[in-house]
């Protein structure tokens, strides 16, 4: 009898919210059907509590948990054929959802109440209620809302950087105008997301964060691909050799000479070395931007914890303490992806874009025509040229970074040039008043890098140049002994050839031998040829 009438009423009230919205349908601004007739049903429960349960008691000891379990059911059947028609969250779908929760909660409030006294507690009344589970009807809702979000995210993201052509010119902060446009649709996707009606902000938000965080993440990976590596510069190693005691090198090469080997050698490094494409204020504005996603993505996450702190989610200064690590992949490949750049950007230079001032020309043939002058004046533009374009806050790495490839062309120019070149103990000087130039250049009398930073990546350049001035008597000392304390007693009857490593060192067999190599005197050869049988240079 009881859901008899609970039927009947609940078919009263669903044609009234009909009657009246059909009468309202001019009008703007209209609650959802659903919302009203939750409502409605809400209104007629507690009526149905405080009016006639007392009556209907001396039929049924439950009659008020009966009325609501109908009213329940009733109202989900309802609900049910609403949910399974939801395609796209819209606000509307949101108040029907919310509505269905609280008609919900007092539905089963008046249920627990009416059965204080039953043998069971209620649990059988309960049990026939099954949950409309609207809170994860709305989680579900809002995840697909964050997945085309952020797919319309990433296809921005592939848009944009098929059109970038990182050129710093395009506006006056020298970043890509792309990372403008992700960044946009970042704010846009993170203000939308908190402009939701929902109470589980907090909850989803790393949901949103997270899809974002590999969205940049795939824009920094783009914008490094295709810019090449320290090794992709450096030149490759000639075979060891000696000098020829018979021209001693001395005066040997004449301008044709000297013109036609440093040709030969620029061929070979454009051979070796392809990625030339990408010229310096292209790596500028790469670094650029990736400095400005650091810079905002910091400002985009602190922004989002203070939301997350206002919103209505439960334990939301617990989760806010968590947003901390908010687009922590991105921001970790910024800093990654900027060192990256600042040593691409320098070896291109120095070992690419001025090949020909120092691969191809610094020290070949005679030392004392063939200084480090011409280097120089070439790399001071560079240098203006990223003052002028490279963000303040990464200038000096740059700038610290082309000073290091500076410093390890030198070395290399020294202990593994090739045939053209040959050293005299009086080169010492010479070379040593080159090295002074070169750490004057970054200096720039104080307005430059810091002495200190000049000191510490010096040092290397530092202990090895003294080499060049020791007589050859005694660099052959110091290589047999430090050949023997390397390889032991197993050397004492033949030494062996010492493996490059590139890990220069004045006590390191290697770096010695290579010292030897391109000592120009009769005695380096004489040992050089008896010990290891190494080639003439010419």
């Amino acid at each position: 009898m009881i859901q008899g009438c609970v039927l009947i009423l609940f078919k009263q009230i669903m044609e009234k919210v009909k009657s009246s919205k059909r009468s309202s349908k001019n009008q703007q601004n209209q609650f959802p059907f659903l919302s009203i007739l939750a409502q409605g049903v809400s209104t007629l429960a507690f009526s149905e509590k405080a009016i006639f349960s007392p009556l209907l008691k001396r039929w049924h000891p439950l009659a008020a948990g009966v009325a609501v379990a109908t009213l329940h059911s009733c109202y989900g059947n309802v609900l049910k054929q609403f949910v399974s028609g939801i395609g796209d969250l819209t606000p509307d779908i949101l108040q029907v959802l919310r509505a269905a929760d609280k008609l919900e909660k007092d539905l089963v409030q008046i249920a627990v109440e009416n059965s204080v006294d039953s043998e069971d507690g209620g649990k059988s009344i309960i049990r026939e209620m099954p949950p409309y589970e609207a809170e994860s009807v709305i989680s579900n809702l809002v995840k697909s809302w964050i997945t085309t979000r952020l797919d319309r995210l990433k296809e921005w993201v592939d848009r944009n950087l098929q059109q970038e052509v990182w050129d710093p010119r395009t506006n006056k902060e020298n970043f890509a105008p792309s990372a403008v446009e992700v960044l946009r649709i970042v704010d846009e996707a993170l203000e939308a997301f908190f402009l939701l009606p929902i109470s589980m902000h907090a909850v989803l938000l790393p949901d949103l964060t997270t899809g974002i965080d590999r969205c940049i993440l795939h824009y920094i990976s783009k914008a490094k691909s295709g810019c090449g590596s320290q090794s992709t510069f450096v030149p490759s190693m000639p075979v060891l050799t000696r000098c020829s005691t018979r021209s001693k090198f001395v005066g040997v090469f004449k301008r044709k000479e000297k013109f036609q080997i440093a040709q030969g050698r620029k061929s070979q490094v454009g051979t070796t070395n392809s990625n030339g494409s990408l010229g310096i204020s292209q790596l500028c504005c790469r670094i650029n931007t990736l400095q400005h996603f650091r810079i905002e993505l910091d400002v985009l996450a602190k922004r989002a914890t203070s939301h997350v702190r206002n919103s209505e989610s439960a334990h939301m200064d617990n989760i806010a303490d968590g947003m901390g690590k908010a687009f922590e992949l991105s921001t970790t490949a910024c800093v990654e992806g900027i060192k990256q750049l600042c040593e691409i950007t320098a070896y291109k230079i120095v070992f690419h874009d001025l090949s020909h001032v120092l691969w191809d020309g610094l020290y070949v043939g005679e030392v004392s025509s063939s200084r480090i002058e011409p280097f120089l004046q070439e790399l001071e533009q560079y240098l203006e040229v990223i003052s002028l374009t490279v963000h303040y806050r990464v200038r000096t790495r740059v700038i610290t970074e082309v000073m290091k490839a500076s410093f390890d062309g030198l070395l290399l120019v020294l202990l593994a040039g090739g045939p053209p070149r040959a050293f005299h103990l009086q080169d010492y000087e010479t070379i040593a008043d080159d090295f002074k130039s070169l750490c004057d250049l970054f200096w720039s009398n104080g307005d430059g890098l810091p002495a200190d930073i000049i000191q510490k990546f010096s040092t290397t350049v530092n202990a090895i140049l003294p080499l060049f001035h020791t007589d050859t008597d005694s660099l052959i000392e110091q290589f047999q002994y430090m050949t023997l304390e390397t390889y032991g007693s197993s050397a004492k009857s033949k030494l062996p050839l010492p493996p490059t490593t590139g890990q220069w060192n004045p006590t390191e067999p290697n770096t010695l031998l290579r010292v030897l190599c391109y000592r120009s005197d009769e005695t380096a050869a004489k040992f050089l040829k008896k010990t290891y049988n190494l080639p003439k240079k010419l």
